[in-house]
């Protein structure tokens, strides 16, 4: 088997998991492994937890799989409503099996919107240096990480990349507030000078895999505003950062900067079955309607687009935000972290 971001000469084999439970993770040893990582940011409620399983076991007595091409299912259903009624602004969902492919729905609905409506010439998408969107060739170009994706620079299309201001890498001559309006500046620069830009995309709160680095704040606020201001769309990643993993549900709600589309995942199943989620709002999505010939519908499906047991469980953990009252305790959490940081 080939491992991921694994220089393979490096190693003779690997530790087998066989189970987990709670925090830990078994090998076939005997030995406990603590999930620091949260097996890659999407583990909520640690492992094995018998809600989620059940939810799983009980979906899969029922309904296994079932194509979304024109076709529906109950739990897929019932999920599209309930992310849209947590998710201020946004109209409709559209269901892929991860991040990147989320994102690059995403990149699409944008591009094909200025199409739709007859706004052909606006093609470019701006982002902002060192963002990440996931591992495939549009989110590669949109989140351009030279360390990861440098050997693909030449296949990757143009973006324009907008400076971020990260509080330990501030150029010479400037402070971290003056930092911050420049790259503003900068955006909004662009915005006045360039007609065809159709969307700004960036990770919603924080840059993740980039660096941890967190936006400063208004920042998101104020490119959201200029968005506005110049008819470019907003394309927010919450993938790594929505879902409590930033102390909100939804991050844009607490960056006051309310997107045209967003795409979850990770924790959205609360990491037992693969799913992600892009949400459009109805200026969006009415743009995608008309006669068939019109040509407008989104051309892009995966084979396990909506599929029940994801959704099922995904279901179920919404459920488990609301009856322990986890975002709450996020708050909470953050006050007594701050203060000991204070002290």
């Amino acid at each position: 088997m080939w491992h991921p971001n694994t220089q393979m000469k490096e190693w003779d084999s690997f530790d087998e998991i066989v189970r987990a439970k709670g925090m830990w993770l078994t090998d076939s040893n005997g030995n406990n492994l603590l999930d620091g990582v949260a097996s890659m940011w999407c583990n909520v409620w640690g492992h094995s937890k018998p809600e989620l399983v059940n939810a799983i076991t009980k979906q899969s007595k029922k309904l296994q799989h079932s194509s979304m091409f024109n076709l529906t299912n109950e739990p897929a259903e019932k999920l599209a409503e309930s992310l849209v009624k947590i998710s201020p602004g946004m109209h409709r969902v559209f269901y892929s099996d991860n991040g990147s492919s989320a994102m690059e729905i995403g990149f699409k609905l944008a591009l094909q919107y200025w199409d739709n409506i007859g706004e052909k010439k606006k093609t470019k998408i701006m982002t902002l240096e060192n963002g990440y969107h996931g591992d495939t060739f549009g989110a590669m170009a949109v989140g351009y990480v030279p360390e990861f994706f440098g050997k693909f620079k030449k296949q990757l299309f143009p973006t324009i990349q907008i400076p971020v201001p990260n509080k330990y890498r501030i150029p010479k001559g400037y402070g971290y507030s003056d930092y911050q309006n420049f790259c503003v500046d900068k955006i909004e620069d662009k915005f006045s000078k360039d007609d065809k830009i159709a969307a700004f995309v960036m990770e919603s709160g924080a840059q993740v895999a980039g660096g941890v680095i967190i936006f400063p704040k208004e920042f998101q606020r104020k490119i959201s505003k200029l968005c506005k201001k110049y008819n470019v769309l907003l394309v927010l990643d919450e993938i790594a950062t929505g879902f409590g993993r930033l102390g909100s549900m939804i991050q844009y709600t607490e960056q006051k900067s309310i997107p045209d589309i967003v795409a979850y995942g990770k924790m959205l199943t609360g990491g037992y079955l693969t799913m992600a989620a892009t949400l459009a709002s109805k200026k969006v999505y009415d743009s995608f309607l008309g006669e068939f010939n019109d040509w407008k519908h989104l051309f892009h499906g995966h084979t396990y687009t909506g599929n029940p047991l994801s959704a099922a469980v995904a279901n179920e953990n919404l459920k488990l935000y609301q009856k322990n009252s986890l975002i709450k305790k996020f708050k909470k959490h953050q006050k007594f972290l701050k203060s000991i940081m204070i002290k």
